[in-house]
């Protein structure tokens, strides 16, 4: 069978639109813009048409037409969309799939570092398995027995590609990576309760100078401040939904102080809390 190609994968999703098939679903973006608040799970994001930038502390991936961005860990980006018409298949990495056939795969490459994004071209048996995952209709007899096989083929694919190494690491009990993500997404989890070194350190089995090296080799960043990047991106999607005032934000983030919340959305953001509303009532 001929591999698919991306034109194919863009026909067999506007024929269903915005059908879910298996958790994939597509994302789209007729205009260039920016999405400051986002905290990414381990995620697959190949890109139809368009381009974007991701920005984590880890560093910055663009992407285009047939890329392929694997994010293995809870992280908060800055995504930036550069090319439009923008379309995009997103589906969640299923730790548990890759786990299982992990056990399965020779791990000849397991002592290469992982990292949080990795950008790569979409290979052919890849592209395959989308279309024939995309070409199957929601709720029918074939999507409850053809879905569950086609997504574990579409790990196992993951597996063999060039990230496949960052996504064993991930799962290894023993590794670095495992015991990060194993904490970051605690951090991600509870975001606004007070996290001591000490503490989590102790979750990940290490001493706290070993943590915080690994922490930041693997996420970019220090613990502290990840779960600030978390917490402020959370006060900004709450903001710009406009149900809540700025002191209200901040406290429900896990600020006591509202200034020092000003301040630090401020820093990351590039302007006050309080424009963020303005905005919103201007609209």
């Amino acid at each position: 069978m001929m591999a698919a190609t991306i034109d194919e994968l863009i026909a067999l999703v506007e024929q269903n639109r915005d059908a879910v098939v298996g958790d994939l679903f597509p994302v789209r973006e007729a205009a260039p813009r920016l999405i400051e608040a986002s905290v990414y799970h381990p995620v697959i994001c190949l890109i139809l048409q368009g381009s974007k930038e991701t920005t984590s502390h880890a560093g910055s991936v663009r992407l285009g037409r047939g890329d392929m961005l694997v994010v293995s860990h809870d992280t908060p980006v800055t995504a930036r969309i550069t090319g439009v018409p923008y379309l995009a298949l997103i589906l969640p990495i299923d730790l548990e799939r890759v786990r299982t056939l992990e056990q399965s795969l020779t791990s000849a490459d397991a002592g290469q570092a992982a990292s949080v994004l990795q950008a790569t071209v979409a290979g052919s048996a890849i592209l395959e398995t989308l279309a024939r995952l995309l070409a199957i209709r929601p709720k029918t007899p074939e999507d409850s027995v053809l879905t569950p096989l086609l997504l574990t083929e579409l790990h196992f694919h993951l597996l063999r590609s060039p990230a496949g190494a960052m996504l064993r690491r991930l799962v290894s009990p023993s590794s670095h990576e495992s015991r990060i993500a194993r904490v970051a997404a605690l951090i991600r989890r509870d975001y606004a309760r007070v996290h001591r070194l000490a503490d989590l350190a102790r979750e990940a089995g290490m001493g706290q100078s070993a943590f915080h090296h690994h922490f930041k080799a693997v996420t970019g960043t220090t613990p502290l401040q990840f779960q600030k990047d978390i917490r402020l991106s959370e006060a900004l999607r709450l903001l710009e939904q406009g149900a809540v005032s700025v002191t209200e934000a901040g406290l429900s983030v896990g600020y006591e102080s509202p200034a020092q919340f000003s301040r630090d959305f401020s820093r990351r953001f590039g302007r006050p809390p309080r424009r963020v509303l303005q905005g919103i009532a201007a609209e």
